[in-house]
C-alpha cells in the first residue's frame, strides 16, 4: 500500500507541508522499487535516498522548533532519532537478504509508512500549531 499526502496530514505550515509530501515521494519509490524489483543494490539506492531527505527534512524541523522555542523539542527530536535508528535497522535487514523480502516491506509499511502518519498527525501538527499561535500572540 502506498502512502498519500491527505488533508488529514496537513500541519498548516508551508515548509513542513511541502517536504512531508517529498517525504512520502520517497518512501513510495522505496515501495516500488521493491515491489518492481528484488534488486538488493537497487533497493539499498532507495533507502538511502529516503534516509537523506529523512535527514534534511528533520534538520529544518528541528532548526524551526528552536527559533520558536518550541516547548515539546526534546520529544520532538526522541522520535526523529527513532526514526533513524529504524531506517539503519531496515538497511541491516537489507544487507542480510539477497534483496527486499515480503518481510523487508511489511517493516516499511509499519516502520516507515504508519509511523510517518502518526508522526504528523501529532508531533508535526502541534508544532505548525504552536508556531501559529506565537506568530498571532494569541494566549499560549
Amino acid at each position: 500500500m502506498y502512502a498519500e499526502f491527505t488533508d488529514n496530514l496537513v500541519t498548516g505550515n508551508e515548509m513542513i507541508d511541502s517536504q512531508h509530501k517529498e517525504l512520502i515521494d520517497r518512501m513510495n519509490k522505496l515501495l516500488e522499487s521493491c515491489e518492481q524489483s528484488n534488486d538488493k543494490a537497487v533497493a539499498v539506492k532507495t533507502l538511502d535516498y529516503l534516509a537523506d531527505y529523512t535527514d534534511f527534512h528533520f534538520s529544518a524541523e528541528e532548526q524551526l522548533q528552536r527559533e520558536i522555542e518550541y516547548p515539546g523539542f526534546a520529544k520532538h527530536r526522541e522520535q526523529h532519532e527513532a526514526f533513524r535508528q529504524t531506517i539503519k535497522e531496515l538497511d541491516e535487514m537489507l544487507e542480510e537478504e539477497e534483496g527486499p523480502s515480503n518481510a523487508f516491506v511489511q517493516k516499511v509499511q509499519e516502520n516507515i509508512v504508519d509511523w510517518f502518519y502518526t508522526h504528523i498527525q501529532g508531533f508535526d501538527r502541534s508544532v505548525a500549531e504552536y508556531k501559529n499561535m506565537r506568530e498571532s500572540n494569541e494566549r499560549l
